[in-house]
């Protein structure tokens, strides 16, 4: 069998009845002058042999020759020729091209390229590591040692202490892993480093579509989004690094095995995600390198429409392939929650992973002149003890009130009268550009700060029904109050206290209030449950959503306000653009938590399938909160609850 992708309008799946079209990993013989190359499912394939090299250029050389044969060489462009884990290639062709392609005889299918996209510190005390599993590995300095991730994501910020080699136990070789490391462009350095042993950039399906912006999305494995950076830390980021955002501290962040070596195999990009051709063959090329476990915090926006069995599209054929080949695969489930049959994981064969909010709440408290303390969120320090500040609204303040819209959200601190600001609590309100990402909490923040506020408040008059509210580091006394109702307690209390003239103008402010400590969290025994965005199943069988009869997600990890690295070129998450650190919530933090905890289990059983590492996940998870009370909850939700990791250790 061939398998091949087209890109631009259409990806195909080839099948030439008279040649067997075996990849690699599964070839046993049968093609006059070509060995065998498929190994036991125990042992490792030698990609470097003479039998492999020999295959493999074999495989590719039917490729072209097919591709000669139906069109002139002006007409398509090949990108990629997949031998390892699937025998087939993408190739960049017109639809009239592909209809060609799939009337050829011996043409199994033809099917569309389609588009991925992402699913996006205290977590390793929440899972007992310190305490209970990196003990018996030696302790956290060789938890996960010689294991290697491979994670096909958006790139890395090589520079950041998560990813630094060790000075007092430097890396040694690690001579099975053949990974190749490319050189930035403009530093003219290696992105390895002996924690980082391969990275890697794909991007020629997202380069012929039009889509790749080198300038943007740059041609190289620095991440310039923050989304990859962010899940290699989770799964294998440097132990005991200080997590510091607007001068303060917010606890110290490890991955869950810190000594594993990451590999980097960049397919995702800033904008616009990524295509199935650049994703297939960066897991090709992972497998092919080595790696012993492979993080995937992507998925589709939707079920594949061209083909007929959500599990059996070329993409999971890969991950069924990789599985064989003796590597774990974990994949995010999905954000699509919490509605049924949301699930974008669907492979047998692989874990896809749920969501779970961890035990940690960051909240705050506003107390108002006349004695009401109104609840809410604010990752921020208090204001000064004992002492009330004057409230003044956005509204109230305006340099010049005509045709200014949107000034309620504090977003533009040059329309403010910073006299009338100065030394006060900033009162904000929460629009909708706020859910549509054209504002931020940190842009009220650097507004209150730069109109020399003493803090400010952001009140949230009225929203919708599954609307999520996050708290977000600031360097000023700040807090959201989510509840609308404690909402409207704050604005009649402002109004009451509020003199005006007759034309509606301030003639007083005599609102009071002060902004309480939010920096550290509050630990709660309702933990862990099932995070609101996370996708529920059952598995679907096609794009018409019927059943497939598999329940899935397989098992649930903490996925909600993560803390872990992120790259300061990322511009998606307003609250932390130019940041080290991000706390960021979805499945795709969820999955690098199961492929962390994964490599602990191959570094102490390294003889174990996939297939074994995943049954001791799930059938050693716990289906109970710390409170002892049930974590289940309809409809759909994982098979398989939080991992007790020394249990499987």
């Amino acid at each position: 069998m061939i398998r091949s992708y087209v890109i631009q309008r259409v990806c195909c799946i080839l099948n030439q009845t008279d040649f067997p079209g075996d990849p690699v990993i599964s070839y046993r013989g049968g093609i006059d002058g070509f060995e065998a190359t498929a190994v036991e499912s125990d042992q490792k394939l030698d990609v470097t042999s003479d039998l492999v090299t020999s295959y493999s250029q074999h495989l590719e050389t039917r490729h072209d020759n097919l591709l000669e044969s139906l069109f002139d060489d002006e007409t398509y462009t090949k990108l990629y020729s997949y031998k390892h884990l699937i025998n087939g290639f993408a190739v960049h062709i017109s639809p009239e091209q592909a209809e060609t392609l799939r009337r050829t005889p011996g043409v199994k299918s033809v099917d569309q390229d389609w588009k991925v996209r992402k699913l996006t510190t205290h977590t390793p005390q929440f899972l007992g590591l310190p305490t209970g599993v990196w003990p018996t590995g030696g302790g956290f300095d060789r938890a996960g040692e010689d294991i290697v991730i491979g994670f096909v994501d958006s790139g890395i910020f090589p520079h950041h202490p998560s990813f630094r080699n060790s000075d007092s136990e430097p890396y040694g070789p690690l001579p099975r892993y053949r990974g190749k490391c490319e050189v930035d462009p403009d530093t003219k350095r290696s992105f390895c480093n002996g924690k980082i042993v391969g990275a890697q950039h794909f991007a020629k399906a997202a380069t012929v579509s039009g889509a790749f912006n080198p300038s943007v999305d740059f041609a190289s494995p620095l991440d310039g989004d923050g989304h990859g950076s962010h899940t290699a830390a989770i799964a294998a980021g440097n132990n005991g690094i200080p997590v510091r955002v607007h001068g303060y501290e917010y606890g110290k962040a490890s991955g869950m095995a810190p000594r594993a070596r990451i590999a980097v195999y960049k397919a995702l990009y800033r904008l616009f995600g990524g295509f199935v051709a650049d994703v297939v063959a960066a897991i090709e090329q992972a497998v092919h390198d080595g790696v012993d476990i492979l993080n995937l915090s992507v998925g589709p926006n939707s079920p594949p429409a061209t083909t007929r069995t959500t599990f059996l599209n070329p993409f999971d054929a890969v991950l069924l392939s990789a599985v064989k080949s003796g590597v774990f695969v974990a994949q995010a489930a999905g954000n699509g929650g919490p509605f049924s049959k949301t699930l974008v994981s669907y492979s047998p064969w692989i874990a896809s992973v749920a969501a779970a909010v961890d035990d940690r709440r960051y909240k705050n408290h506003l107390t108002l002149g006349n004695g009401k303390i109104l609840a809410g969120i604010g990752m921020s320090p208090a204001t000064r003890l004992n002492q009330k500040y004057t409230l003044v609204a956005a509204n109230d303040v305006l340099l010049d009130s005509s045709g200014k819209s949107s000034t309620s959200d504090c977003q533009k601190p040059e329309v403010l009268n910073k006299n009338m600001v100065k030394g006060n609590i900033l009162l904000c309100g929460y629009s909708f550009n706020f859910v549509i990402g054209t504002a931020s909490m940190t842009k009220v923040a650097q507004t209150a700060k730069t109109l020399g506020a003493i803090g400010f408040v952001l009140a949230v008059e009225n929203t919708s029904p599954g609307t999520k509210f996050d708290p977000v580091p600031v360097g000023i006394p700040g807090i959201l109050i989510t509840d609308v109702s404690k909402s409207m307690d704050l604005i009649d209390y402002y109004n009451v206290s509020t003199s005006r003239d007759w034309t509606g103008r301030v003639k007083s402010f005599k609102a009071v209030g002060s902004i309480g400590d939010g920096l550290e969290p509050i630990l709660h025994k309702s933990a862990p449950m099932v995070a609101l965005f996370s996708a529920r199943g059952p598995n679907i069988k096609d794009y018409s959503f019927r059943d497939a009869d598999l329940l899935k997600p397989d098992i649930l990890a903490p996925g909600s306000l993560i803390w872990a690295s992120w790259s300061p070129n990322g511009t998606d998450e307003a609250n932390y653009i130019g940041e080290h650190f991000a706390m960021i919530s979805g499945t795709s933090m969820a999955a690098p938590h199961i492929a962390g905890i994964a490599a602990l289990v191959k570094q102490k059983h390294p003889r174990w399938s996939p297939a074994a590492i995943k049954s001791a996940l799930m059938t050693t998870s716990n289906t109970l909160d710390r409170a002892a009370m049930s974590t289940l909850e309809p409809p759909w939700i994982p098979v398989s609850f939080l991992m007790q990791v020394i249990k499987i250790i």
